[in-house]
């Protein structure tokens, strides 16, 4: 076999070499393993292959083989495996045309006969049944040979039988079956289908069954022949109603589970439309039958008939399904479902929707479903979302309609055409006019919404005029009323049947600020060319002519203003804010002559500027209107600055300056598109900013510090305050609790209280101990009345403190919120600026927020600002690749600053704050290095400071810096190690602990492998270092921390000794040789381990190898030789002799032993001995030592530490037995 097996490998490696029979039925063979793999490719790969193989081989007894295997496997007992069979089947027979299908099929019968079969391969029978049918089925030719498609259906009908395994599958085949033979179908197939299709109303499958072939045997099913079959013409009828209803019934609860909608049930739907009985089957299947059960699959099942019928309806059909009860109880079950752990049918039926509404091309049907949708409602607000996607799919024509009946509703809300339902909570709390006036509040909100979602959605197909009208509609009615129509404006010829209220207009006010901001962010239309070629950059925020959508909406804005006869501001304008919005427009209008002689991004952010906080004068014209002022003066002086360059006056603050705080003020504003915009402008005028200028943001930040220092203290008393409120109400039982609750009561509530008591005559006196019994029902009632006052009067104290704390927290959150808006500038200024001069003034500010934040309160707000603040400092500031490289005349006070930064570095007490400093004085030296080689960087003050820093560490034992930051600082600037490195080599011995100690070693040793560093010291100056190095290094003491510092040590010694081996130095090695070698007799070696692999590699260097420990057998004689000791007994050694020689012998001395018992009346301890004794012999074998039943039942009994003793014996025997 060893050879055949050699043979067969040889032959799979030189493919040249003929094959032999072996090798040829060895690849056949395989096609069927394969076919069995669960992975798929697999299996269609091999089939494939199978039919190529026996065409091109033709061989009879191969054939014959290839139908026993595939017969066989059509009842895997894998389930991935059947499919692969009766696919190969059905390709072979397809393939293979002169194989009768008869004789397979009689072959399927006899292999897979549930008769004979055993009963544990049953199911596998009733698979390998059905599979063999659809391989039949799948190769084409069952249409050819009638016979065998009436064997197959009458199979097939005996196997429907079995639903607990094959579920409605018989069925399903039966009806692929019928929609491929038509012709044999009345010949044959009726009369064995007959018995199925007259008890077409007892389930869904005999059901489905008759729709089948009612769809592709019409000729033949007809309506007389339906009669005789099922007792009437149709099959929807009101006689047939309550039936159908049944078998729907029955259809939704199998498909519980699946979540999907039955085929029958869609199947009937279309039959209902074409017999023209669609309003009967609706009503009274549907609504009259299913949804008189209670909410579960029945209900399921008509959403999601409703939803699949839609592409099957007409547009009056569609109105009188979405106008019905089924959509009521649709909007019941959305509501209801928004609970957590429910079972939630929405995702569904927008599947549906939009799967409608992109197949369709009739904009009228789609309308009508946007409609009827949206005009299901809760109390008057919609249950679709008002930001619903499938909206992206409509018509140009659908959505125009569907804007027009939005804008009509919000005018005009007529409730009653919206399909309206109220939950019974609703119902009992809210009654009469309240209630429709909340309705209309909630439609109208919903609606503005709508819109705005709409044109926020990149995805909706829409023209600009459809945008513009949108906007235009919400403007006009967010700030404006008309009094009469006017030709000029469209908005003032639809008249409000409800007057719009201040909720309302708060609401539109808020939709139209953010649909400015998703118009400042809407794609240019692809549809215009033209549009396309004079915007070649593509900018967001324009119409196709290159306008700024919100320059549309000023100048829609200034007819309004301008037709006071026709419209009526909600707000109106003072002169003085109708100056400010006129010069506003002025201002816009010279930008825009500017810009065309030469469009920079500075003009339009100016024009994104003004026109924007002329917008926002609608909203808040008395907090803007100085702001617009200053934005025009900024501007007019910015244009003469750069015109004429005049010279500004003594005391006259620069342009930027104002420019800035303006940006400031604006940022204030709780607007996004503020925000943006001002972000935008700030980055136009960067090249502009001045020291002042940017001083003005990073004051803000610490004033806005300082206000924090004082509200954390207003913060902390109000929270003793609050605690003591809290331990005033708590009662305790204990004396000392009571006396301290009283001495924390507020004294002056305790002073009115007294004189309260005192006025009604309440209060105890020693003399009458009680006055209670003497005051009369008047006297209690006035006391009673004066006490509730003074109670709810310190409630409403304590209240307004809560109240208090609680507006603090806003202020506070508010205040955050700005300095992280002011970051922004922050951000876009170092970004933009980087290699401007003032970029270094943001070392220090940026450094104390840090510092700040660090110490500071820890809620999300703050460490979001603290982590953006560390992210510019560290990643935009510190390692970007364009600094400052012209210092000029500040080189005095940058090395003032470095200085600075260091001594604090040294002083701080986090070694995470202490990071950010140390990198912001790498920075500095960069920027004083500049482009050559140390620039403007005096090394010898610069070295000092850092030898300072050096010694600091080195000296302090608990210090914020670390190693690392000095590796960083060798690493960047070499010339500064070459001065720094004989204050680490002098730390090696004289460091304040040995793990400065090691730390200072492993500075000398990063800093002597740096090139630079060897090529700065060449010559004698790198002998002498060397030398230094050498006599530093003395041997350590025994202790585990000073283990870590000779492993440094070590790590140094090896490149210093192969250092001067390599390069021939003149340094005397031998008393470092001396030293190392002394350091055996010092630290215990083990096997292995950092320390010994490093002591040995330097050792090396020296000639000494490590010794090699010798395994010599003599150490495991001694481990071995108590194995045998273990035999103990009682038994003589004639005895164990026989038991080794004759192993059958054992229980009789078993036997004997246990009869033996009246010699051995020692007590029953030391029988209980003996017994554990045998179980621990190894070696007599495993039948001897197992316990009898008896001994098994008192084993199990006992308890669970005894058990734990007895497994190890166990253990042994049982290896002894195997042994």
């Amino acid at each position: 076999s060893v050879a055949v097996r050699t043979n067969v490998f040889i032959t799979e490696i030189t493919p040249v070499r003929p094959t032999g029979i072996l090798q040829q039925n060895r690849v056949f063979l395989d096609f069927f393993w394969d076919l069995a793999k669960p992975d798929q490719e697999v299996r269609l790969k091999a089939v494939e292959n199978l039919i190529h193989y026996l065409k091109t081989n033709n061989k009879a007894d191969e054939l014959e083989y290839t139908f026993k295997r595939l017969v066989d496997g059509l009842g895997h007992t894998r389930e991935t495996a059947r499919p692969g069979f009766s696919l190969a089947l059905g390709q072979v027979l397809s393939a293979f045309e002169d194989i009768s299908l008869q004789s397979i099929f009689d072959r399927i019968k006899e292999k897979h006969n549930l008769q004979t079969v055993k009963k544990k391969l049953v199911r596998n029978a009733m698979f390998g049944n059905l599979f063999g049918v659809l391989a039949l089925h799948q190769s084409g030719r069952l249409s050819k040979e009638p016979l065998v498609v009436l064997r197959c259906v009458q199979l097939l009908q005996s196997l429907s039988q079995h639903r607990q395994h094959l579920k409605d599958l018989p069925t399903k085949t039966m009806m692929d079956i019928l929609n491929e033979v038509t012709e044999v179908f009345e010949e044959v197939l009726l009369g064995a289908l007959q018995t199925d299709l007259a008890s077409a109303f007892r389930t869904p499958e005999q059901l489905h069954l008759l729709l089948v072939a009612l769809q592709r045997f019409p000729q033949t099913l007809k309506p007389k022949k339906l009669k005789k079959l099922v007792g009437f013409s149709t099959i929807i009828n009101t006689d047939t109603i309550p039936k159908l209803t049944e078998v729907l019934k029955m259809a939704a609860r199998s498909v519980k589970k699946e979540c999907v909608l039955p085929a029958v049930a869609l199947d009937l739907l279309k039959l209902s439309l074409k017999e023209d009985s669609f309003q009967l089957f609706w009503n009274k299947a549907i609504i009259n039958g299913m949804f008189k059960e209670q909410p579960g699959p029945t209900h399921y099942l008509s959403f999601r008939l409703l939803g699949s019928a839609l592409p099957f309806l007409s547009v009056a059909q569609l109105k009188e399904v979405l106008s019905g009860e089924v959509m009521m109880h649709y909007g019941e079950h959305v509501i209801s479902a928004q609970k957590p752990d429910r079972f939630k049918l929405a995702p569904e039926m927008d599947v549906y929707v939009s799967d409608f509404l992109q197949g369709c091309e009739d904009s009228e049907k789609q309308l009508a479903v946007m409609v009827g949708f949206s005009s299901l409602t809760n109390q008057g607000y919609p249950v679709v979302p008002s930001v619903w996607k499938v909206v992206q799919h409509l018509q140009p024509a659908a959505l125009q309609g569907y804007m027009e009946w939005l804008k009509n509703m919000f005018l005009q809300p007529q409730l009653d055409k919206l399909l309206d339902f109220s939950t019974r909570k609703q119902k009992d709390s809210h009654e009469g006019r309240e209630q429709g006036e909340n309705a209309i509040f909630r439609l109208r909100k919903w609606i503005v919404s709508r819109l705005a979602s709409i044109i926020d959605n990149h995805q909706v197909k829409k023209q600009e005029e459809l945008i513009m009208d949108v906007a235009r509609f919400v403007f006009f009615h967010a700030f404006f009323s008309a009094k009469k129509a006017s030709a000029d404006i469209v908005e003032t010829k639809g008249k409000l049947s409800v007057p719009l209220d201040d909720k309302t207009r708060g609401v539109l006010v808020n939709s139209f600020f953010g649909l400015l901001l998703s118009m400042h962010h809407l794609p240019p239309n692809d549809e215009t060319g033209e549009g396309a070629a004079v915007n070649q950059k593509r900018a967001l925020g324009l119409t196709s002519d290159g306008t700024m959508w919100i320059y549309h909406l000023v100048q829609y804005a200034q007819v309004l203003l301008t037709q006071p006869k026709s419209v009526q501001s909600s707000q109106p304008f003072s002169p003085e804010q109708r100056q400010a919005w006129d010069s506003m427009l002025e201002s816009v209008a010279n930008l825009k002559k500017k810009a065309k002689k030469g469009q920079t991004a500075e003009s339009r952010a100016f024009q994104q500027l003004f026109l924007l906080v002329g917008m926002h004068l609608f909203k808040a014209p008395e907090e803007l209107l100085d702001v617009m002022k200053d934005l025009q003066n900024c501007v007019d002086k910015a244009q003469e600055k750069k015109t004429k360059k005049k010279k500004k006056k003594q005391g006259e603050p620069e342009w930027v300056e104002v420019m800035v705080d303006i940006l400031l003020s604006l940022l204030s504003q709780p607007s996004r598109h503020m925000r943006q915009v001002c972000k935008t402008v700030f980055s136009s005028i960067c090249p502009h900013v001045t020291a002042g200028a940017l001083t003005a943001m990073l004051d803000d930040d610490k004033s806005d510090e300082s206000d924090d220092d004082s509200d954390e203290d207003e913060e902390e008393e109000a929270m003793e305050d609050e605690e003591e409120g809290e331990e005033d109400e708590e009662e305790e039982d204990e004396e000392m609790e009571d006396e301290e609750m009283e001495e924390e009561v507020d004294q002056n509530f305790r002073l009115e209280l007294m004189k309260v008591l005192q006025q009604q005559n309440a209060l105890a006196t020693e003399e009458d101990g009680s006055s209670d019994e003497d005051m009369d029902d008047e006297a209690m009632m006035e006391l009673d009345k004066s006490l509730a006052a003074l109670f709810s009067e310190q409630k409403k104290k304590t209240q307004a403190k809560k109240d208090e704390k609680t507006k603090l927290k806003k202020e506070r959150a508010l205040v955050r919120d700005f300095k992280i808006k002011v970051l922004d500038l922050i951000e876009v200024f170092v970004a933009r600026q980087a290699g401007s001069p003032l970029v270094l003034g943001l070392v220090e500010p940026l450094l104390n927020i840090i510092d700040r934040g660090m110490s500071s309160g820890s809620d999300q707000q703050e460490q979001d600002f603290l982590r953006r603040t560390a992210d510019i400092f560290r990643n935009q500031l510190c390692r970007s690749k364009v600094y400052c490289r012209t210092v000029g005349d500040r080189q005095e006070e940058l090395h003032d600053l470095l200085e600075k930064l260091m001594t604090k570095t040294q002083k701080l007490s986090d070694s995470s704050v202490c990071l950010y400093y140390f990198s912001a004085s790498l920075y500095v030296v960069k920027v004083l290095r500049g482009l050559r080689f140390m620039g403007n960087v005096d090394v010898d003050r610069v070295s000092s400071i850092f030898r300072e820093a050096l010694t600091s560490l080195m000296s302090r034992r608990k210090s914020p810096l670390t190693a690392q930051m000095f590796i960083d600082l060798f690493t960047r600037f070499p010339v500064l190690c070459v001065s720094l490195v004989d204050t680490a080599v002098q730390h090696i011995i004289s460091g304040v602990r040995e793990h400065q100690q090691g730390q200072a070693c492993v500075l000398v040793l990063r800093a002597m492998q740096s090139r630079e560093v060897q090529e700065l010291l060449r010559g004698p100056q790198w002998t002498e270092l060397c030398v230094k190095v050498t006599g530093q290094l003395l041997g350590p003491t025994e202790s585990k921390v000073v283990k870590e510092k000779v492993v440094k040590t070590l790590e140094l010694c090896q490149f210093l000794v192969k250092l001067v081996l390599q390069q021939k130095l003149s340094v005397e090695l031998e008393p470092l040789q001396k030293v190392l070698q002394s350091l055996t007799s010092i630290i215990t070696f083990k096997k292995t381990g950092k320390l010994e692999d490093t002591y040995w590699a330097v050792m090396k260097h020296f000639g000494v190898m490590k010794p090699k420990v010798e395994k010599t057998k003599s150490d495991k004689e001694p481990e071995q030789v108590p194995a045998p000791k273990k035999k103990k007994g009682f038994l003589p050694e004639t005895k164990k002799r026989k038991k080794r020689n004759k192993p059958i012998l054992e229980p009789a001395a078993d036997n004997s032993t246990s009869t033996n018992a009246p010699q051995a009346d020692k007590g029953q301890a030391k029988k209980k001995h003996d017994k554990k004794t045998k179980q621990k012999r190894p070696a007599d074998g495993a039948t001897a030592s197992q316990p009898s039943p008896a001994k098994k039942s008192k084993t199990q009994s006992e308890s669970k530490t005894s058990k734990k003793k007895k497994k190890k014996p166990k253990q042994k025997k049982v290896g002894g037995g195997q042994m």
